[in-house]
């Protein structure tokens, strides 16, 4: 009788507070029964019961009134949640990877049911993860981590742009980590989770269970870490948790849209612990990447819409034309199956330019050589009519030639063109600059990683 109550209770407090607000702090609840007039639950931290019975606590008293049980006060104790004990909760967290891999599986709780983490979404496997040239190192440290053997980095860093793959490898450490260890304690969550929950653990004045919370587990995993720039409160608590976990021998992988050294506002001492370990640039996806990807996508989707068939070279098209972003890529080749689903109609080249006309627009934006100059001289910190000057001096030529490197890789312009845009100068001179970034890029990795961060610059 009791877990039917809690259930129904469940569901109401499921509706009225969302999906998020539900996982991360109701479901982590075991409700352990009525003792006079009293609900009486289990919470896996003294934070998280706190907080439910300072914020939930008359709500769930009202939901268990409504539902037929005289309930005078709710109260929370804290000890670790047993998964016997909670037979009336909806959509369970999986107790590992393997038992969410069907294709409608929903994004789960993640960890072991102590760690209210942010949600695992259960397609992001290691399984699911196209490995290419690009993104082979990044995809080679994460499986190291998940197998949980001797580790000779920590923390794991990983960076690069939207879409390239940094989520999905962190929900896959996850994932397979807890399947080669059920018991293993897994916290996964973004920046701004970990930066709102300790401004709660300060507000509440309860900062040893927020601190008891981060620093029991056995990997840790903070996704977009450039958004704590700035917050020297929570930077202040972030490097205490890092080097808590680094001297118990506990893995930390980190995320972020750029390079540690790169991110504005990022304190210094946090800057060089990011550094100390192993730092992986996921870089962008080639066209074989990206036709892996798609391939591997389509073969998901024929199982969804065995009807829909795929011209030649559809798929190939879209490798080429959408270049920067895999969600966007992958999401393509979703509207067309269900298109071509809907309408009937076989997937060919007219199709999908017509289908995917506003992608196809957005990815045409062109960088014009303009652009280009005025990004590298912001980047160098000179002025633009130094790279169009005759200046030779090397701090003045060099940011000159990745100019030229850039306006020959990102534009359509003739030679000739770039060179008379770069101050008048022969076709010639953009030869030798495009065939000197070349070569220095493969041997000079300050240049390698100025020239990719301006070519992101200029795709975004």
């Amino acid at each position: 009788m009791k877990t039917d109550v809690w259930g129904s209770v469940q569901d109401r407090l499921r509706d009225d507070l969302g999906a998020d607000a539900y996982k991360n702090w109701i479901e982590p609840l075991v409700f352990e029964g009525f003792e006079a007039n009293v609900a009486r639950f289990k919470a896996p931290t003294g934070f998280l019961g706190n907080w439910v019975s300072r914020n939930y606590s008359d709500k769930i008293q009202m939901l268990f009134s409504e539902h037929g049980a005289d309930v005078a006060r709710v109260e929370f104790a804290t000890g670790v949640a047993k998964k016997a004990a909670t037979a009336g909760t909806a959509n369970p967290a999986p107790a590992n990877a393997e038992k969410a891999t069907a294709p409608a599986a929903q994004s789960q709780a993640t960890g072991s049911p102590e760690l209210p983490g942010a949600p695992l979404d259960a397609r992001f496997t290691f399984d699911a993860f196209v490995v290419g040239k690009p993104n082979e190192l990044a995809h080679a440290a994460a499986r190291r981590v998940a197998e949980g053997g001797p580790v000779t980095f920590n923390p794991l860093f990983l960076y690069g742009g939207v879409g390239l793959g940094k989520t999905h490898l962190m929900h896959a450490i996850a994932w397979e980590a807890r399947r080669r260890n059920p018991d293993a304690r897994v916290l996964y969550l973004s920046a701004e989770q970990f930066m709102y929950r300790f401004v709660q653990a300060l507000r509440f004045k309860d900062t040893m269970s927020f601190k008891e919370l981060f620093r029991s587990v056995d990997i840790l995993m903070v996704d977009d870490v450039q958004f704590i720039a700035g917050k020297d409160s929570t930077q202040d608590e972030f490097f205490h948790t890092f080097n808590a976990l680094v001297d118990q021998n506990k893995q930390i992988v980190i995320s972020a849209d750029r390079a540690p050294g790169e991110i504005d506002g990022l304190e210094e001492r946090i800057k060089s612990r990011l550094q100390w370990g192993l730092v992986v640039d996921l870089h962008p996806t080639d066209y074989e990447l990206r036709l892996g990807i798609l391939q591997t996508k389509a073969e998901s989707q024929a199982q969804h819409y065995p009807e829909v068939s795929i011209a030649p070279g559809v798929l190939e098209f879209l490798a080429h034309r959408i270049s920067t972003n895999v969600r966007v890529l992958e999401g393509a080749l979703t509207r067309l199956y269900a298109f071509a689903s809907l309408v009937g109609r076989e997937v060919t080249l007219d199709v999908a330019q017509e289908c995917l006309a506003d992608i196809l627009r957005a990815t045409d934006r062109k960088v014009t050589i303009d652009e280009i100059i005025r990004k590298v001289a912001d980047h160098y910190n000179i002025r633009m009519t130094d790279i169009l000057s005759a200046k030779r001096a090397r701090a003045v030529a060099r940011p000159r030639q990745v100019g030229m490197f850039l306006a020959k890789t990102l534009t359509s312009k003739s030679l000739p063109e770039i060179g008379r845009r770069f101050g008048g100068r022969d076709h010639t001179t953009v030869i030798h600059a495009v065939k000197k970034i070349e070569e220095l890029r493969a041997v000079d990795s300050q240049i390698a990683e100025d020239v990719e961060m301006l070519r992101r610059m200029l795709e975004a």
